[in-house]
């Protein structure tokens, strides 16, 4: 595949934002506010005590500074420039992502990409004036900055798959409004958006472990914050690529069968 079409692939979603101004202005803002709301509220919550559920509190500010910066990785709005899968199915426009010479999966792949990077390069520069402003705390040292590393793009990587999933219910059921958010609600929860875990009761722990979702954010930033030690970061980046295998072979799968479902309620 030559690089032009992979590159015009790619640009899709964040030239909808880059092109808008006011979506750029409305998008810093909110991250703004995210950033100074959460640190509050996790300062305030660690007022009066030095240590609760294993997490300091300039660990667990970290961890939900660093949650709220890690969510605009994905926080593109697809659905402003009518380009979500579910869109696509309603007006009978996904046909187009079956004509075309790039095949849908690799389409679909390339967007995300393409998004991926450019909130990526958002939430690096949180980061680094967060890091600036004392707000997060730096790595524990060079190695736990280099595990971390390698965890966020695993989890960022079986994010992923897990938002495909997603949006690929949407060939079997149509109209899924509903259920698309309470899927990414759980999302969010499971993997630690909303609180660390360890704040939940233990056989929610437990539930979630069997889940792909912790591996998406909790793990990453429990590496960083060092929840996780360096000793057992092996075994997590293990569990981690075994979701990205598992969930690239089954994601692949429903590729196939969706191609078999398309069904145009308009357009």
């Amino acid at each position: 595949m030559a690089f032009p079409v992979a590159w015009r692939a790619a640009r899709v979603t964040p030239l909808g934002e880059l092109y808008t101004p006011p979506r750029v202005t409305a998008a810093l803002l909110r991250l703004t506010v995210q950033v100074v709301l959460v640190a509050s509220l996790w300062r305030g919550l660690y007022a009066h005590t030095g240590t609760t559920a294993g997490l300091t509190r300039n660990q667990a500010v970290t961890y939900a500074v660093l949650a709220v910066l890690a969510s605009r990785l994905r926080e593109l709005d697809q659905y402003a420039a009518r380009d979500t899968v579910v869109q696509h199915l309603h007006y009978g426009t996904i046909v187009y992502w079956y004509l075309r010479p790039l095949p849908p999966h690799r389409y679909y792949a390339l967007r995300a990409l393409g998004e991926q990077l450019y909130g990526f390069a958002w939430a690096f520069a949180g980061y680094v004036i967060c890091l600036a402003a004392g707000v997060v705390a730096p790595p524990g040292s060079a190695a736990v900055a280099a595990v971390f590393a390698l965890s966020l793009l695993l989890g960022q990587w079986v994010l992923h798959y897990v938002m495909l999933l997603i949006d690929q219910l949407c060939f079997w059921t149509l109209r899924n409004d509903a259920a698309i958010l309470i899927l990414i609600f759980a999302q969010n929860l499971l993997s630690g958006v909303y609180a660390p875990l360890w704040f939940f009761p233990h056989w929610f722990v437990v539930l979630s472990g069997f889940l792909p979702f912790q591996a998406t954010l909790s793990v990453p930033l429990s590496l960083y914050v060092g929840r996780i030690p360096l000793a057992d970061a092996g075994v997590q980046l293990a569990v981690q690529a075994g979701w990205v295998v598992a969930l690239r072979f089954l994601t692949r799968f429903l590729w196939r069968r969706a191609g078999r479902r398309v069904v145009s309620q308009g357009g």
